[in-house]
């Protein structure tokens, strides 16, 4: 069985800094709490393991409560607003699994909502197997080419996740992304994708808009991401994915950018009924 990620380096040292403060100033985790105000005895034990972060107004009451020096405020600051944003190479969960689904995984079963806009292809949780066969065969990470089958079956496993009913997804895909097609024969390939989409639209905890090809453009996205939404508000964030790396956003300001972003691409989508046309029109277009 796979380890437990870790949390990211930078979130790990900020937890390790406020934990030592309150550890020296002998306050415990719900004097604390009570003290910031907002915030519960378990935030503050999350906190201080990395599995959460605290915001800016937070870290400095905490350093106020703990009797921090101005010096050691200005560097919990800084060092929160770094590890609000986490940039991590790809080399870094392919030490411990060659295609990274395992941390992907991770994430989508810590939320109870799951946002994926996707304007270049379709989603891994939406793909069939040839279809991921294709996508990872073009991947420029040599341990990702050269292990294809075990990437192909984790993505298998981790699209178990959207039969739960208990956890929410929500797909915006552009009608450009459903036509791209990454293997020799479009024929072959893409009919069979597009009518997964389909049948997993019908799905009652799944939600999956078309974005047509000419409609009116209401928002600018030059990239996709996901929207993460916790169980509790500290807990939601987005994912970027860039080709050498990904990106994490904690940052409340920076999540709600992306939230707008989502609404307004979802009023240029189509759903349901209207959806599936789609779909079908493209399916038979492509056969």
């Amino acid at each position: 069985m796979n380890e437990p990620i870790e949390p990211p380096e930078e979130r790990q040292q900020l937890a390790a800094e406020l934990r030592k403060l309150r550890d020296q100033a002998g306050v415990s985790g719900r004097e604390l709490a009570t003290g910031i105000g907002g915030i519960s005895q378990s935030k503050v034990s999350r906190i201080e393991s990395g599995k959460a972060m605290p915001t800016l107004p937070q870290v400095e009451r905490w350093a106020d409560l703990t009797g921090a020096s101005p010096e050691q405020k200005r560097a919990l600051i800084k060092l929160a607003e770094r590890a609000f944003t986490e940039i991590h190479s790809w080399s870094r969960p392919l030490r411990d699994s060659p295609h990274a689904q395992h941390e992907i995984s991770e994430q989508e079963a810590d939320a109870w909502m799951v946002r994926t806009f996707q304007p270049s292809s379709v989603p891994g949780l939406l793909q069939t197997a040839q279809y991921a066969r294709h996508v990872f065969g073009l991947s420029p990470l040599p341990s990702v080419r050269e292990d294809i089958a075990a990437a192909v079956a984790d993505r298998m496993r981790r699209q178990l996740a959207v039969y739960e009913l208990d956890q929410g997804f929500e797909f915006l895909i552009t009608e450009e992304a459903l036509r791209w097609c990454p293997g020799p024969d479009a024929a072959a390939l893409l009919p069979a994708q597009l009518d997964r989409v389909a049948s997993l639209s019908t799905l009652e905890n799944i939600s999956i808009g078309v974005l047509p090809a000419g409609g009116q453009a209401l928002a600018y996205a030059s990239h996709g991401f996901v929207i993460y939404e916790g169980h509790e508000a500290d807990a939601t964030f987005v994912t970027v994915e860039a080709i050498h790396a990904g990106m994490r956003l904690f940052d409340p300001g920076e999540i709600d950018i992306y939230k707008q972003t989502w609404f307004a691409l979802e009023r240029m989508a189509v759903f349901g009924d209207e959806a599936r046309g789609l779909l079908a029109e493209l399916a038979s277009e492509l056969r």
